[in-house]
């Protein structure tokens, strides 16, 4: 699901992709210099932020934008003709954000939860920690040494994948090697409570797994309130967590492998700011862009289950990310080294579903 988009000639020319084109991230090759962004005409982006300084002024939204009369804690505007979509500008504060940042590279991708790691290596354990220790994952070969818990399959003749310096072993002890660092970078989803299978696209009951933290069910439930029929309450059962880099992109497509689509997506954003498409039932029909920024969350409930979305480009260029302010806030000597380098050039977005 990310990187370009690979789909047939006639989705090429559909109003849906050529929006990606026009948002995806391009750069000019030089020799002389570090390659640079080319420059994208970014008018017809709706931006909340401002929208929401505005509204907060005046009490005005621009043509097209409602604010939606709730009770929720923050304003919540929505798309005349789009109806399902909330869009809820700085939903989070710096201090849950810098949470969420937390919890995302190191809890959500423990196992049992499963990532995108997974086919190849098996479950990993303790990524974020080996980044710390400046540790490789390194491909053992059939040995007798205890070496801990195999982060890999249940073949015990097999070769198998664990974390250690690469000096404790000899040359003819190892097939290959990783460092950690870069399994970090690498990253691109986790699933946490019903486990998604990315391969048949369905929930697969039979995997292994624990409840989604009971934290963030409560933070779900609570954003969720604006998307729900009053004496309803969502449950949240499974959630998708999406890795974002330089270059990367999530294509178009539809989250339709929930029973029930009255009940919303939640999705929360988190690190360097985005461009959103939020599209019709059909990719001919021509999307809305609109930023989206660290702390922002979307819901997507009825109609808006049944609309393609996806996210063409992340902004990692320092004056552009608009993320420093949130990176500056780890305190710690590690986290000022880790978390904060981390999050200057990603983007975390959480989405969080109830499947039944």
């Amino acid at each position: 699901m990310y990187g370009a988009a690979q789909v047939p000639g006639d989705l090429e020319r559909t109003a849906f992709r050529k929006a990606e084109k026009k948002y995806k991230l391009y750069k000019t090759a030089s020799k002389k210099s570090r390659k640079k962004a080319v420059e994208t005409d970014l008018s017809d982006v709706y931006d909340f932020k401002l929208i929401l300084e505005s509204f907060e002024r005046s009490g005005e939204t621009p043509p097209g934008i409602f604010k939606f009369e709730c009770d929720f804690c923050r304003p919540v505007f929505c798309f005349e003709g789009r109806p399902g979509f909330y869009f809820i500008p700085g939903a989070l504060s710096t201090e849950e954000q810098c949470h969420w940042v937390r919890e995302s590279l190191t809890r959500f991708p423990q196992p049992p939860n499963r990532t995108n790691h997974n086919a190849i290596y098996g479950p990993i354990y303790n990524l974020f920690t080996a980044v710390q220790n400046g540790k490789s994952l390194v491909e053992l070969k059939n040995t007798h040494e205890d070496t801990g818990p195999s982060p890999t399959s249940s073949n015990q003749d097999a070769s198998r994948w664990v974390f250690k310096e690469k000096s404790d072993f000899s040359e003819g002890d190892i097939c290959n090697s990783i460092a950690a660092s870069l399994l970090l970078r690498k990253l691109r989803w986790s699933t946490l409570g019903l486990q998604f299978d990315w391969s048949k696209r369905n929930y697969d009951v039979r995997l292994p797994h624990n409840k989604i933290p009971d934290t963030l069910c409560q933070l779900a439930k609570k954003l969720a309130r604006p998307a729900m029929s009053e004496g309803v309450q969502f449950q949240p059962e499974a959630a998708i967590v999406n890795y974002f880099s330089s270059g990367d992109m999530l294509g178009g497509h539809l989250d339709d492998m929930e029973a029930d689509w009255s009940k919303p997506i939640v999705s929360i954003s988190l690190g360097c700011k985005a461009v959103f498409l939020l599209g019709g039932k059909a990719r001919e029909d021509s999307p809305a862009a609109m930023f989206l920024r660290s702390g922002d969350v979307v819901l997507m409930a009825g109609q808006a289950r049944e609309c393609f979305h996806g996210i063409p480009r992340i902004f990692t260029e320092e004056e552009d990310a608009e993320v420093s302010s949130l990176a500056s806030q780890f305190q710690k000597p590690e986290d000022q080294l880790f978390f904060a380098e981390y999050i200057r050039t990603s983007r975390i977005n959480i989405n969080i579903r109830q499947v039944h």
